[in-house]
């Protein structure tokens, strides 16, 4: 199972939209959180990629009637995503961790930070993938991947 992740497009469809049709064979696609608009406008002109798009309200999507987070089951691994921001996650990840936890989740997806970062300790794997578009950390614009099968999980974070 393959599932692409981005985060923090602030308005810039053209990423957005890069980053899904140069993926489009994967099986799901999750936005973290600020970007619902141009989502919302991709889904209108993009509807046969629509179902395989799960998306969480950030904190810049102004009267959005998403969820703050939502939890996917993939093979034998539960994932936790989330935008962050209601969890502290630009000073530490350890809420996260509990919320995880508390649902049983081996896999965190987060955004927020606008700043890449995979680990994986204590039975957990933790990925944000930077902003698509405006990144905070130095680095280029970036999106990540999760490969999911019976012999695991590979996180990966790509430039734009």
């Amino acid at each position: 199972m393959r599932i692409v992740v981005l985060s923090d497009t602030h308005g810039d469809y053209s990423a957005l939209e890069s980053v899904i049709m140069r993926n489009t064979d994967a099986d799901w696609f999750i936005h973290l959180g600020d970007g619902e608009r141009e989502l919302d406008r991709f889904v209108l002109s993009h509807s046969s990629l629509s179902q395989k798009i799960i998306h969480v309200a950030g904190n810049c999507d102004y009267n959005s009637l998403s969820n703050d987070f939502f939890i996917l089951p993939a093979l034998d691994h539960k994932i936790l995503a989330t935008h962050g921001h209601r969890y502290g996650v630009k000073s530490s990840l350890e809420r996260l961790k509990i919320l995880a936890r508390q649902n049983e989740c081996d896999i965190i997806l987060f955004g927020h930070t606008h700043s890449r970062f995979e680990h994986y300790s204590d039975g957990l794997y933790i990925l944000n993938p930077g902003s698509a578009s405006c990144p905070r950390d130095g680095n280029k614009p970036s999106f990540g991947t999760l490969d999911i099968s019976i012999y695991g999980v590979i996180m990966n974070i790509t430039d734009v």
